[in-house]
């Protein structure tokens, strides 16, 4: 009798948080229509699911955000409606991606952010651990489609090092997402622009974050992971991993 009680407490609960979190997805689905969105943002946002995805990592109304290697800041203009005008988000990036495709990301940032459009975002362009924030000063941090070239590039320990730098600047609680396209322990990830999840997540774990979650919403079994990621076949539809990353509260 008592464990029965105990099942209906704990599928109470769990129907509580899915109402509580019902809401404010539906809001940023509505926002992310709205008319001053680029046509080109909206066509990706199906095989991203940007609401879905902030819903899942947690961020919402007045947090402070920072996206890593923002590009040209698909995610920049997604973050900055989610947290609304009592939040924040820094859009960060290096010299290097700012200069790749001749300025290409320079460029569809700065129009992106014209006429203080998206009065709530702030650019930074420089490189970690140099950023100028204050250390434990963000809410969250995401990066999308990124992990893999810094682990790629870098090799682990490099890639620890970058992930405890996004740790330093998180407040305790904080939550680091990472969305990448899933690779394969038969292939050249390198080559193919993948990784491993089981190497995101040791990477992340050694950097001191404990995984919070991870979601299957950007999986698609079509993927044979064994394509680049910019293969017409996969482009925009690879098998992608989230996860939910935590910096312990204490």
């Amino acid at each position: 009798m008592r464990a029965t009680a105990t099942i209906y407490a704990f599928i109470s609960c769990l129907l509580l948080s899915i109402a509580a979190s019902a809401e404010p997805l539906a809001g940023l689905e509505n926002a992310l229509q709205n008319d001053a969105r680029a046509t080109a943002d909206k066509a990706r946002d199906a095989g991203r699911k940007p609401a879905a995805v902030l819903a899942f990592l947690g961020i919402s109304e007045g947090m402070s955000v920072i996206d890593i290697w923002a590009a040209g800041g698909y995610y920049t203009e997604v973050l900055s409606l989610a947290v609304g005008t009592t939040g924040k988000v820094y859009a960060q990036n290096p010299k290097r991606i700012l200069e790749f495709r001749d300025g290409a990301n320079d460029k569809a940032l700065s129009k992106r952010l014209a006429h203080n459009r998206l009065v709530n975002v702030i650019r930074v362009d420089k490189a970690f651990p140099d950023l100028g924030l204050l250390p434990a000063s963000v809410d969250a941090a995401v990066t999308a489609l990124n992990f893999h070239d810094v682990y790629n590039a870098s090799g682990r320990e490099k890639t620890i090092a970058f992930a405890e730098s996004v740790f330093a600047l998180l407040k305790p609680g904080g939550v680091l997402g990472v969305i990448d396209h899933e690779g394969s322990a038969d292939q050249d990830n390198s080559a193919l622009h993948r990784m491993q999840s089981r190497q995101a997540f040791a990477t992340l774990e050694a950097a001191g974050f404990e995984i919070g979650g991870t979601s299957e919403m950007l999986r698609n079994p079509k993927d044979g992971l064994h394509q680049r990621v910019f293969a017409p076949d996969v482009r925009g539809k690879t098998s992608r991993f989230v996860i939910r990353a935590i910096k312990p509260a204490n």
